[in-house]
């Protein structure tokens, strides 16, 4: 499906949405409630990614396709590594095939899994053949997706000794592991994070308890964008969410501070609201803890004007696709001044931005719902646009909400 996109006529908007609720914490918690099944969990995430675990949780089949759904690949190595005498093929997308899962496999093996390359060494497919982990401590690299050192934490207190993780080197998306850490907590399994090392006790009596998942605030981050390209008075309230956010992205509310946009809590919503006109000066910030929300920056300063210059982004290398390239393509076709490096992005401002451009998504769902804010500037053609409901399925039809005109074709 592609979709022509047009922005709000009058560019002021004043509406109230809804947001399911956050992927990263869903899929958390449906580990957990898979090891604990005194679990039950409220307001889970919508997205292809969640109903993609959700089944494979569930299923009793040999041979399981997770899709696009890298947080599932790396979440399901590790579980079905601990689940004694099951075999799991665990495969995905032609996409999937080309991300890399070394790292976690190694430090799996390093705890006494039998996980075999069913085609290319350090890819998926895999063959996993589940076992009772008894050894308890491991290292792994701090640099890398911090989705595999979360794999290994969510089965932590499922093992016989607990687990000691032990990270070398810098850390990257500390918030990502804390948000693991803090619902371990939750669920009563005692953890402790001091400096290098993580220590995860195992579980002995995790009572009954009900779980409510905070919205997404990756996907927040669009609506952002929005107001932040609206209108001064323009507002958007969102549901559910909370001040004090296990979620990373929940930084944006500072951020988009640069673009005019204040935020302000009420009740279980946030409210956006365009109160001054953007800083013209140049934007400089690491979004080494956040890197899911660099696309919706980097479009919002093209759409603004506004120069930035974005750090830390060396696992977008390894995402859905190699984002920071797809960013510097699709916004040079736009006429942006773009540079990027293996680590960063560099936008200049520009007075060119060129009407009714093919945005390709590259099969990622933040290109998709990146891009889509600057048809508040300019009309836009999003290609794949279905591309979307891995993370966030009802996002076209929100827009629509708003007063965006999306023609599918």
């Amino acid at each position: 499906m592609r979709i022509f996109i047009k922005g709000v006529d009058t560019k002021h908007i004043v509406k109230d949405i809804f947001i399911s609720g956050s992927k990263s914490e869903s899929n958390r918690m449906l580990v957990l409630q898979k090891l604990f099944h005194e679990i039950t969990i409220h307001n889970l995430s919508d997205s292809d990614d969640t109903h993609h675990l959700q089944h494979a949780l569930s299923s009793q089949d040999i041979e399981i396709n997770i899709g696009h759904a890298g947080t599932a690949m790396r979440f399901l190595t590790a579980f079905f590594a601990t689940q004694h005498k099951r075999t799991t093929v665990l495969s995905g997308s032609e996409r999937m095939h080309q991300r890399p899962i070394k790292v976690l496999v190694e430090a799996l093996r390093d705890l006494g899994a039998e996980i075999s390359y069913i085609e290319k060494e350090g890819f998926p497919p895999l063959k996993i053949i589940g076992k009772q982990l008894a050894k308890n401590k491991v290292q792994i690299n701090g640099n890398i997706s911090s989705q595999y050192i979360s794999a290994l934490l969510l089965i932590a207190a499922s093992l016989p000794n607990g687990l000691q993780v032990e990270l070398i080197g810098e850390i990257t998306s500390i918030p990502y592991i804390n948000m693991t850490l803090s619902l371990l907590e939750q669920v009563g399994v005692s953890a402790a994070f001091e400096d290098q090392v993580i220590e995860v006790k195992p579980f002995k009596d995790v009572k009954k308890q009900s779980l409510v998942v905070e919205s997404d605030w990756s996907s927040a981050s669009y609506f952002y964008s929005i107001v932040a390209l609206s209108t001064v008075g323009s507002s958007i309230r969102l549901s559910s969410y909370k001040k004090e956010s296990l979620q990373g992205d929940a930084v944006l509310a500072k951020i988009y501070e640069h673009f005019g946009v204040e935020t302000t809590y009420e009740a279980n919503s946030v409210v956006l609201r365009k109160t001054i006109e953007s800083n013209k000066e140049p934007l400089k910030i690491d979004l080494n803890k956040a890197p899911d929300i660099a696309q919706t920056i980097a479009v919002t300063c093209f759409g603004l004007g506004v120069s930035c210059e974005l750090l830390g982004l060396h696992t977008l290398k390894i995402k859905e696709t190699d984002r920071l390239e797809a960013l510097h393509i699709e916004l040079t076709k736009l006429g942006a001044n773009i540079s990027v490096t293996n680590t960063s992005l560099h936008l200049r401002t520009s007075s060119i931005m060129n009407a009714n451009v093919s945005i390709e998504t590259y099969n990622d769902h933040r290109m998709a719902m990146a891009f889509a804010p600057l048809a508040m500037r300019v009309p836009l053609e999003i290609l794949d646009a279905g591309v979307v409901t891995k993370s966030y399925r009802n996002f076209w039809k929100d827009l629509q909400q708003i007063g965006f005109q999306i023609n599918k074709v």
